[in-house]
């Protein structure tokens, strides 16, 4: 893709996968990496994975916001106790604007990891060597 834009990846999976032992998996040097579905351990690592883990790429930041917000209800019900995100649409479209990734974590029921992430593309703006998977 030319131009900046962002990535949406998503994983929901076993706390036990995230953390097993160790995090070397989560890393690139790793021989699993590519091919382990939990999320790296750092965000702009996601360009490093196979496109085919891209769930959606936005040109526009707010289109990309709109996935964010609706992932977040999407998944609403898997939120333990009182905690729930509450992610600003207008923040989220602000940090994409400026190029910003938009990632968020978080426990849920069942002893589950939800990650949600906007990865920004074209470059990235912290690590201009990670390629656009799309290439």
């Amino acid at each position: 893709m030319a131009g900046p834009h962002h990535h949406a990846y998503l994983w929901l999976g076993s706390g036990d996968v995230l953390v097993k032992p160790g995090d070397a998996h989560r890393r690139p040097d790793h021989p699993e990496f590519r091919a382990a579905q939990v999320m790296p351990l750092e965000c702009a690592d996601w360009l490093l994975k196979p496109a085919a883990r891209i769930e959606a790429t936005f040109e526009e930041p707010k289109e990309a916001a709109g996935w964010y917000g609706a992932q977040l209800g999407r998944y609403a019900g898997l939120f333990v106790g009182t905690y729930a995100p509450e992610p600003s649409y207008e923040e989220t479209v602000r940090a994409l604007s400026a190029g910003e990734d938009r990632v968020g974590g978080w426990w849920v029921s069942g002893g589950r990891f939800l990650s949600l992430n906007l990865i920004g593309c074209g470059p990235h703006r912290v690590r201009a060597e990670r390629v656009c998977p799309l290439r």
